[in-house]
């Protein structure tokens, strides 16, 4: 990915976030060249429809006339339009499913799984991080707060307000994860419990009893929730192969009890051809991507 001027996203550090908008964020960074400290601006795109929003046509225009030594120097601007190598999405993707599995397996469901809290090291290897909302179970399943993981991969049967919930949950997140590492945003990206749940509809369609039984019975299920009868996942999903959105629609099963587990995963045709000797992955396939932007939030160590 480079600018106009020639420079790349590789030519800089991002140090920290800070600061947050309506229309993206902004990160406190290091020329790798040079050792300038900059400001670096990402900005944030509702739909790949609508484009880049004029604000930021604006903003970049007029910086580029604006050269006083009181007003922010404009370096450059980069159009980040290029996917991640999708054997890269299925390594990364298998490795979260090794780790998850490595947890439920000693009956430890993480609860928080999301981007932030997964960590890359340079040659590729996922590392799964952050257990503090994490928890031993038990059988019968526990009976546990709903205030857990981030709203975007949260399971749709906490937003609904079940307080008995397991392994699935994990397994959720982790499909939200895939899909976002496929096309580089969020799948769902609600701001309210009630808007991730139109979105969430809106994709898969509205549940009923028939494919979720007993969800009519959730404690903040509503008879008047707006009915979607379709799915649409494949929708969104363009650039995914056929068995990956079997593997996708499958962690994305509304019925816990249907969803598909950590062990099936794994064992999905969607990694048949993946080279489980080369993992975490190939080195050269690491190297040859910007690490740091993969998706928001993950990091690499």
């Amino acid at each position: 990915m480079s600018g106009s001027k020639g420079l790349k996203m590789d030519d800089f550090t991002k140090i920290e976030k800070i600061g947050e908008g309506t229309y993206g964020v902004v990160f406190k960074g290091r020329n790798r060249k040079t050792d300038e400290i900059v400001a670096m601006k990402k900005i944030r795109l509702e739909s790949e429809e609508e484009g880049v929003p004029s604000t930021a046509i604006r903003e970049i225009s007029l910086l580029k006339e604006l050269q006083h030594p009181n007003i922010v120097c404009l370096q450059d601007f980069m159009d980040s339009k290029a996917k991640m190598d999708m054997d890269l999405v299925k390594s990364y993707t298998y490795q979260i499913l090794q780790g998850i599995l490595f947890c439920h397996r000693r009956r430890v469901v993480h609860r928080d799984l999301k981007p932030q809290n997964l960590l890359i090291d340079k040659e590729g290897a996922i590392k799964i991080a952050d257990f503090g909302l994490a928890r031993a179970f038990g059988i019968p399943v526990r009976v546990y707060t709903h205030e857990v993981v981030t709203l975007w991969y949260r399971a749709p049967e906490i937003l609904l307000g079940s307080n008995k919930y397991s392994c699935p949950v994990d397994i959720w997140s982790i499909g939200c994860i895939f899909a976002e590492l496929c096309n580089k945003k969020p799948l769902f990206q609600g701001d309210s419990e009630i808007d991730q749940l139109f979105r969430i509809f809106r994709v898969l369609r509205t549940p009923t009893d028939d494919i979720w039984p007993g969800v009519t019975q959730l404690p903040d299920f509503k008879a008047t929730f707006p009915s979607w009868v379709e799915n649409n996942l494949a929708t969104p999903m363009k650039n995914l192969e056929t068995e990956g959105l079997d593997l996708l629609q499958e962690m994305l099963h509304y019925d816990p009890a249907k969803r598909i587990t950590g062990k099936q995963a794994l064992k999905h045709p969607y990694f048949d051809n993946l080279d489980k000797y080369a993992l975490p992955a190939k080195p050269e396939r690491v190297r040859n991507i910007d690490r740091r932007w993969l998706i928001d939030g993950m990091r690499s160590f």
